[in-house]
């Protein structure tokens, strides 16, 4: 079986007699046992950037993290993990109030599927007209879905007031969304929403509660490198400068 599957949407522009090919709108990697990265795209600032959420199968379902950035690829996810996985998306979690981890999330509840926030990721949606959750979470919350149990953290101020990580303690997997950059970046990104002196602490918190992963997931680049949350700290303590 193929450890990529990539949805190819064709658009043939006729220009001096050649044929041109959009760029891949949905990629789905495999992680690791029942653990898949997805991958869409949108446009920022003129620069075409990569936004990875992850998903995991379960014998009760798919768990989702976080949606697409893409607006045309909610129902294309979907069905791609119906085709591949023969299981349908029963729950989704979006980890900051950002478009690009909420905007599928009224779409998706209008599929019947459980979508989550954290109460302050939703205060954050209202307050800027962003998409909502249905169900809530007011503290840190353990869940157990089929056979899988993964924790919802929230160690802080950091990219945005209200940005959680997803840790499976089974495999050792950190999901760590926008608060954590990739290991050979620059810069901490965008910081608009960010809270700059609390930055590197709420990334050491994370560092001490899971001190030991064997991946760290990251949005907007490759997760490939281990060395992405110790590099985010640096790059933190720079912001106090």
């Amino acid at each position: 079986m193929r450890t990529i599957l990539q949805i190819l949407v064709f658009v043939f522009v006729s220009h001096n007699g050649i044929s041109q090919t959009a760029e891949v709108k949905l990629s789905i990697s495999h992680l690791a046992g029942d653990f898949y990265i997805y991958t869409t795209y949108s446009t920022y600032e003129g620069e075409r950037l990569p936004a990875n959420g992850m998903y995991l199968i379960t014998d009760d379902g798919v768990v989702l993290l976080d949606t697409p950035w893409d607006t045309t690829q909610f129902q294309p996810l979907l069905d791609s993990i119906t085709a591949r996985h023969n299981k349908n998306v029963v729950m989704c979690l979006a980890t900051h109030w950002h478009s690009d981890r909420t905007e599928g999330l009224e779409y998706y509840k209008q599929k019947g599927i459980k979508t989550y926030t954290t109460r302050l990721t939703d205060e954050w949606s209202k307050k800027y007209d962003k998409k909502r959750a249905e169900f809530l979470l007011s503290t840190d919350t353990t869940f157990r879905i089929g056979q899988t149990s993964f924790e919802v953290y929230y160690p802080g101020e950091g990219h945005t007031a209200d940005n959680i990580v997803v840790w499976f303690g089974a495999t050792k997997i950190l999901y760590g969304g926008c608060l954590i950059k990739g290991a050979d970046a620059e810069n901490l990104g965008y910081l608009g929403d960010a809270n700059p002196l609390a930055y590197e602490s709420t990334l050491r918190n994370v560092q001490r509660k899971y001190p030991a992963p064997n991946y760290i997931i990251i949005s907007h680049s490759h997760w490939d490198n281990i060395n992405s949350l110790k590099h985010s700290i640096k790059l933190a303590r720079k912001l106090k400068k």
